[in-house]
C-alpha cells in the first residue's frame, strides 16, 4: 500500500526517513487509532475490579478518569522512548507502546474489590517489575530458547481464556449489575450487539484504515446509539479540567512480594513478545532482520516506559503487535511518523476531559469492543500454537499446564489453604501455566514413547504440524 508521493521504496524501509508532514500526521494518527481502545481498556478493568469504575457510584470515580488520563500520555512517553532514543534505551524503530493486557489477570486478584487504595500495591508491583523488564534486556537474546511457541501460545491463550468472561460480563450489565433485572437485558445486548456486528462488518467487508480500526468504529457507532437510547450520561465531562498534568506517586507506592513477583514474571513473558514484535517490524517494514542492539534497546525502552507509569499512576506499556501489521500494510518504516503519534497520545493524556468522553462510554457498549479483543488474544493464542509441532511430548506439557493454570482460575477455592501471596498468584491461572509448561519443556526428554499417552489422549491424536512417532 506504498505511495510513491509518500517516498521512494528505499525511504520507506528506512526508519530515519520521515515523509512530507502533510502525508507524516495522518499516518501518524492512524497509529493511534489502531491501538486508542485496546491502550485505554486495561485501566477501565482494573478500575472497575477494585469497585470506582462504570456503575459503582464510588467517589472515587474520578480516579478512573484519571488513570485513563495515564494511560494515555504514558503510552506516548512510552513510544518516544522506543522511536527517538536515550542512550542505550530504545530500538529507534517506529514501535508503538501502549498499556498491556497481559497483567490484567495478574492486577485484579490484586485488587479485587479493595478500592483506590489497592492501587498503590499495583504501582509498586509495575515500578519493580518494570526495572527488572529493563535488566532483561540485558541478555534477552540468551532466554529466548526457553519461550518457544508451545510456551508463548499457551500464555497468549490463557490471557483471552483469563479475560473473555469480563467482556461478557461488561456487555451483559456490568458486575455492579449482576443480580438485577438490568443485567443481560435486551437493552443491554442491544448496544453490544451493534459494537459487535459493525466491528464484523467493518473487518471483513472493507479495506485500509476502517479494517484496521473496526473496534474503534464500532464502538463509536455503539456510542451513537447508546445516546440516542439515553443510556450516556455526559456529566463527567462538564466537570473535567480542560487541561492537568501527571502527579506523582498519584496513588501512592506500596510493595507487596505478591506483587513484585508477578509482575516480574509476566516482565519475562512480556519481553520476548517485544522482541516478536521488533523483528516482525523489521522484517515487515525493512525485509531484514532485528539486529541485537535493537532488541536490547527495545527491550530497555519497554521495562523503563512500564516503571515511569508506575510513578505516575498508570499500567505496564509494552509493544503494540497490531501496530506492526500497520507498518506491514502501510509499508511506511519511518520512527517520525510513529513520534507524531506519540505526540498525539501525549496531548490527549494532558487534556482529563479525553479521559472524561472515554469513561461515559456505557459499560454495555465497552463490552461488545472488548469481546472482541479478547476473542482475538485467545485467537492470536492459538494461532502461535500452529507453529508447534504437536508431537505426544509437546501434547502432554499443553495438557498438564492448560488444564492446572486454567482449572485454578476456575476454581480458585481449591487453594484456600495457602498463603494470601501465593493464592493470588496461583489463582491467576497465566503464572502456573506458563511456569508448567517452560520447566517440562525443559526437562522432558525430547519424545515420547507411542505408548506413553494412548491411555489419556482418547485416541484423538490431533492433525496439527507434526506427525506422531512410529506414524
Amino acid at each position: 500500500m506504498s505511495d510513491a508521493s509518500i517516498g521512494t521504496p528505499e525511504q520507506l524501509r528506512d526508519p530515519n526517513y520521515t515523509p512530507p508532514i502533510a502525508k507524516a500526521v495522518p499516518l501518524g494518527i492512524q497509529h493511534v487509532l489502531a491501538m486508542f481502545v485496546s491502550n485505554v481498556t486495561p485501566a477501565i478493568i482494573v478500575c472497575g475490579a477494585a469497585g470506582f469504575g462504570f456503575g459503582s457510584n464510588s467517589p472515587d470515580f474520578p480516579q478512573m478518569i484519571y488513570m485513563i488520563q495515564m494511560s494515555m500520555f504514558f503510552a506516548g512517553i512510552a513510544t518516544l522512548f522506543q522511536t527517538i532514543g536515550i542512550g542505550p534505551v530504545g530500538a529507534r524503530l517506529p514501535i508503538v507502546q501502549g498499556t498491556s493486557f497481559a497483567f490484567i489477570p495478574i492486577m485484579i486478584p490484586l485488587v479485587a474489590g479493595k478500592g483506590v487504595d489497592a492501587i498503590a500495591v499495583l504501582m509498586g508491583g509495575i515500578l519493580v517489575g518494570g526495572l527488572f523488564h529493563a535488566f532483561l534486556g540485558l541478555f534477552i537474546g540468551k532466554l529466548r530458547f526457553a519461550l518457544p511457541p508451545l510456551v508463548t501460545g499457551l500464555v497468549v491463550t490463557m490471557i483471552g481464556l483469563a479475560l473473555v468472561k469480563v467482556g461478557i460480563q461488561y456487555a451483559a450489565g456490568g458486575v455492579p449489575a449482576i443480580g438485577t433485572e438490568e443485567y443481560g437485558s435486551l437493552l443491554n445486548w442491544t448496544m453490544a450487539g451493534t459494537v459487535i456486528i459493525v466491528t464484523l462488518g467493518l473487518k471483513f467487508f472493507t479495506r485500509g484504515m476502517l479494517s484496521v480500526s473496526a473496534v474503534l468504529v464500532g464502538l463509536l457507532v455503539g456510542y451513537v446509539v447508546a445516546f440516542a437510547l439515553g443510556q450516556v450520561n455526559l456529566g463527567n465531562v462538564g466537570r473535567a479540567a480542560p487541561f492537568a498534568l501527571p502527579n506523582p506517586l498519584h496513588f501512592g507506592l506500596e510493595f507487596s512480594f505478591a506483587a513484585i513477583l508477578g509482575f516480574c514474571l509476566m516482565s519475562f513473558v512480556s519481553a520476548v513478545e517485544t522482541v516478536g514484535d521488533v523483528s516482525g517490524i523489521t522484517k515487515g517494514g525493512a525485509g531484514r532482520e532485528a539486529t541485537d542492539k535493537e532488541i536490547q534497546g527495545a527491550t530497555f525502552a519497554d521495562g523503563l516506559g512500564t516503571a515511569v507509569s508506575g510513578l505516575f499512576g498508570a499500567l505496564p506499556n509494552t509493544s503494540f503487535s497490531q501496530n506492526v501489521g500497520l507498518i506491514a500494510m502501510t509499508g511506511v518504516m519511518s520512527r517520525g511518523v510513529v513520534t507524531i503519534g506519540a505526540l498525539f497520545l501525549i496531548l490527549c493524556g494532558l487534556v482529563p476531559k479525553v479521559g472524561a468522553v472515554i469513561s461515559s462510554v456505557p459499560i454495555e457498549v465497552l463490552g461488545g469492543g472488548v469481546i472482541v479483543m479478547f476473542g482475538m488474544v485467545v485467537a492470536a493464542g492459538i494461532s502461535m500454537l500452529s507453529d508447534v509441532n504437536w508431537n505426544r511430548r509437546n501434547m502432554v506439557i499443553f495438557a498438564i499446564a492448560l488444564s492446572l493454570g486454567l482449572g485454578l482460575q476456575l476454581e480458585p477455592d481449591a487453594l484456600q489453604y495457602l498463603p494470601q501471596t501465593l493464592k493470588v498468584l496461583a489463582t491467576s491461572g497465566i503464572l502456573p501455566a506458563a511456569l508448567i509448561a517452560i520447566v517440562l519443556n525443559l526437562v522432558l526428554p525430547e519424545e515420547l514413547a507411542n505408548e506413553a499417552t494412548e491411555e489419556v489422549n482418547g485416541g484423538m491424536a490431533g492433525h496439527g504440524k507434526g506427525t506422531m512417532p512410529g506414524e
